[in-house]
C-alpha cells in the first residue's frame, strides 16, 4: 500500500505531460508517440492496482516509476541539448551586419553591431534597419514598423521622437542617438517573425510524423498478438510481454534525429558566419537544383571597384548636392560613389526618393539632382556603352556618368566552376550588358547572363524555373532582390558592411566566405545523409528490441532503462557526426 500511494504522484504529476500528449493526439484523431507511452504506463499502474486491491501480489510499483524516471532522465537530455543550442544561436550568432557610427568631427566608420554603446551616434540610410532603440536628431523621418508589427503604413517621426529597434527608414538619411546597446537576440527573434515566414514544412518533418503514426499501429499490433499469444503459452509472462513491447519500441529516437542534426549543423553554420533562419532551411539547401545570382554587390566587390567620370563638370554646389544624395543610399554602386567623392558639409535634403531599380533623386533649395540609369535621368544612352555605368542630371540637365570596372570577388570562378558540376546556374542582373564578355571569361561557358532586368523580371524568372519543378537557390544583396530572394526555395543576401539584409530572406552569408559558398551547400546534402542513418539506426534497435519482448525475455524496467539511453545514443551520434562535418567545412 506504500508503494502504490508513492507511485500517485509519480504516474500522476511526474508522468502527467506523456498521458496529456497522448490524450490530446487522441482526441485529434492523431496516434503521435506518446501513445504507447501512455498505454504502458497505464497498463502497469491499473494492473498494480488491480493485485493490491485484491491482495494478490505486490504489482510492479517498482517498473512502473522506474519507467517514468528513465523517460524523464531522456527527456531531461534533450531539454539540456536544445537549451545549450539555442543559448549559442541567441547569442553567439550575431548577424554579420554593420551601422555607420558619427565619430568626431562627424567622422563616418562601420562598426559591428554588437560594438554599439549607449550615447553613440548612429546614421541610417534610406531602407536601413534601425539596429537599436535611439532618440531621432534629424528633423523629420518616416519608420516603417512592418518588420515588427506587420502594419505596412510609416510612421511620421520629429526630432526628440524615440525610434524603436526593427522600425525601417524611409525616406532619405536620418541621425539618431542610441539609448541602450544592441540586443542580438531581438535581432533573431524579429527575423523569425512568423510574418515572415515561409511554409517550410520539410520532407524529414513530414517523414518523422508519418513513421510516428505508423510506427504507433504496428506496436500496438505486435502488442496484442504477443499477449494474445503468451495468454496461452504462459499467462504469467502476459503481462511483462505486453509492457515491454509499448515501451522498448517508443519512436522518441526517430522524433529526435533530424531536429538534433539540423539544430547542431545550424549553430556550426554560425560558427563559420553562414546565418539561417531556421534550420529547415539547411534541409532546403540540400535539395536545390538551380542557383542565380545577381551581380553587383553579390559576385562583385564594392571595396575595390576602379571609378572614371565622363562628361560635364559639376559645379561645387552640384557635387554637395550628389553627395549629401548619395549618403542617404544604400545601393553598392552609391556607397562605391559616395566613397570617391571628396568630403563636403553634411546637409539635410529638402526631399529624398529612392526608386527600385533605377536610381535615386535628391532636392536641396530648389536645386535637384538625379543618380542612377540612363532612362531615369533622361539620357539617351548610347548603344555601344560597354560598362556598368551610373548617370547624374542636374535640374533635368544631364551633366555625365560615372563609368565603374568592376572587381569580382575571390574565388567567383571556382564556386560557378563547383556548383556547375551538379546544377543549373544563371546570372541575373539589373545593370547593362557590358560587363559580358568578362563574364564570360570568368564564369563556365554556356552559363546563361540576363541583363537590364528589373526586380519583377528576376521575381517572374524564378516563378517560371519553380513552375518546372526546380529548387532554386537565389543569391542576392537583399536589396533589389527582395521579390526574389523571398520567391526563391532558398534566399540568401550577401552581407558587406551594410545594415539592409530583408526579412524576405532565409540567410545571411558574410561576404568573406562568398567562396566557400559551395562547400556550404556539400555539409547540407552530408546532415540529410546523417539523419537517415540515425532513422536506420533507430528501426535496427528498436527491431532487436522487440524480438526480446515479444519473445518474453524482456522486463518492463530494463526496456524503460534501454528505451531512453537508445534516444541518447541517436542524439550522441548526430551530434558527433555533424561536429565532425563542422570541423572540415572551410
Amino acid at each position: 500500500w506504500l508503494m502504490f500511494t508513492f507511485s500517485l504522484p509519480v504516474v500522476f504529476y511526474a508522468g502527467s505531460d506523456y498521458l496529456i500528449s497522448a490524450y490530446k493526439g487522441l482526441r485529434s484523431g492523431l496516434l503521435n508517440i506518446d501513445v504507447p507511452i501512455a498505454l504502458g504506463v497505464l497498463v502497469l499502474f491499473i494492473r498494480s492496482s488491480y493485485e493490491i486491491f485484491f491482495d494478490l501480489g505486490s504489482g510492479f510499483f517498482d517498473s512502473l516509476t522506474g519507467l517514468i524516471f528513465f523517460l524523464l532522465v531522456g527527456r531531461f537530455f534533450q531539454q539540456k541539448t536544445y537549451s545549450f543550442l539555442s543559448f549559442e544561436r541567441d547569442y553567439k550568432s550575431y548577424f554579420p551586419i554593420a551601422v555607420t557610427r558619427l565619430g568626431k568631427k562627424r567622422k563616418e566608420e562601420t562598426v559591428q553591431i554588437y560594438a554599439i554603446k549607449s550615447g553613440d551616434r548612429l546614421l541610417i540610410r534610406n531602407e536601413e534597419l534601425i539596429p537599436v532603440d535611439g532618440i531621432l536628431l534629424t528633423e523629420q523621418a518616416q519608420i516603417d514598423y512592418s518588420f515588427v508589427t506587420g502594419e505596412s503604413e510609416p510612421v511620421q517621426k520629429s526630432s526628440g521622437d524615440k525610434v524603436f529597434a526593427g522600425g525601417r527608414q524611409c525616406n532619405g538619411a536620418i541621425e539618431i542617438e542610441t539609448l541602450k546597446s544592441v540586443s542580438q537576440s531581438y535581432l533573431t527573434q524579429l527575423w523569425s517573425n512568423s510574418v515572415f515566414q515561409k511554409d517550410k514544412t520539410t520532407t524529414f518533418q513530414t517523414l518523422t510524423d508519418s513513421i510516428g503514426k505508423r510506427f504507433t499501429i504496428a506496436v500496438l499490433t505486435i502488442a496484442a498478438i504477443a499477449a494474445s499469444f503468451w495468454m496461452f503459452q504462459d499467462s504469467s509472462k502476459v503481462l511483462n510481454v505486453f509492457t515491454a513491447v509499448l515501451i522498448i519500441a517508443c519512436p522518441c529516437a526517430i522524433a529526435l534525429a533530424a531536429p538534433f542534426t539540423l539544430g547542431n549543423m545550424l549553430r556550426i553554420f554560425g560558427r563559420k558566419k553562414l546565418y539561417l533562419k531556421d534550420s529547415s532551411i539547411i534541409e532546403q539547401l540540400a535539395q536545390i537544383d538551380t542557383a542565380i545570382f545577381d551581380k553587383t554587390g553579390t559576385i562583385t566587390t564594392t571595396h575595390s571597384s576602379s571609378i572614371i567620370y565622363e562628361g560635364m563638370e559639376l559645379s561645387v554646389e552640384e557635387e554637395s548636392l550628389l553627395k549629401n544624395t548619395l549618403r542617404a543610399s544604400n545601393h553598392p554602386l552609391s556607397r562605391s560613389l559616395y566613397a570617391l567623392l571628396k568630403e563636403h558639409n553634411i546637409e539635410t535634403l529638402d526631399d529624398y526618393k529612392e526608386y527600385t531599380g533605377k536610381g535615386v533623386q535628391g532636392v536641396k533649395d530648389k536645386s535637384d539632382i538625379k543618380v542612377g540609369s540612363a532612362d531615369f535621368v533622361g539620357h539617351q544612352q548610347q548603344s555601344d556603352y560597354n560598362s556598368t555605368s551610373v548617370h547624374v542630371s542636374s535640374n533635368d540637365s544631364y551633366k555625365g556618368c560615372f563609368v565603374f570596372h568592376n572587381n569580382y570577388r575571390e574565388g567567383v570562378s571556382e564556386v560557378f566552376k563547383e556548383m556547375g558540376r551538379y546544377m543549373d546556374l544563371a546570372v541575373i542582373s539589373g545593370d547593362n550588358a557590358g560587363e559580358k564578355t568578362r563574364l564570360e571569361k570568368l564564369l563556365p561557358k554556356l552559363t546563361p547572363l540576363y541583363f537590364n532586368q528589373k526586380p519583377t523580371d528576376k521575381l517572374e524568372f524564378i516563378s517560371e524555373l519553380q513552375a518546372n519543378n526546380k529548387k532554386v537557390l537565389m543569391v542576392g544583396d537583399g536589396l533589389n532582390d527582395a521579390g526574389a530572394l523571398a520567391q526563391s526555395n532558398v534566399g540568401l543576401a550577401i552581407s558587406e558592411n551594410i545594415n539592409v539584409f530583408s526579412p524576405a530572406c532565409d540567410g545571411i552569408l558574410d561576404a568573406t566566405k562568398f567562396k566557400y559558398l559551395n562547400n556550404y551547400i556539400l555539409a547540407s546534402k552530408k546532415a540529410m545523409k546523417i539523419i537517415k542513418l540515425c532513422f536506420v539506426l533507430s528501426l535496427m534497435y528498436n527491431v532487436v528490441g522487440l524480438y526480446f519482448a515479444v519473445t518474453g525475455q524482456l522486463e518492463p524496467v530494463i526496456a524503460a532503462i534501454l528505451m531512453p539511453l537508445s534516444s541518447i545514443s541517436i542524439v550522441a551520434f548526430a551530434t558527433l557526426a555533424t561536429n565532425i562535418i563542422g570541423k572540415k567545412l572551410k
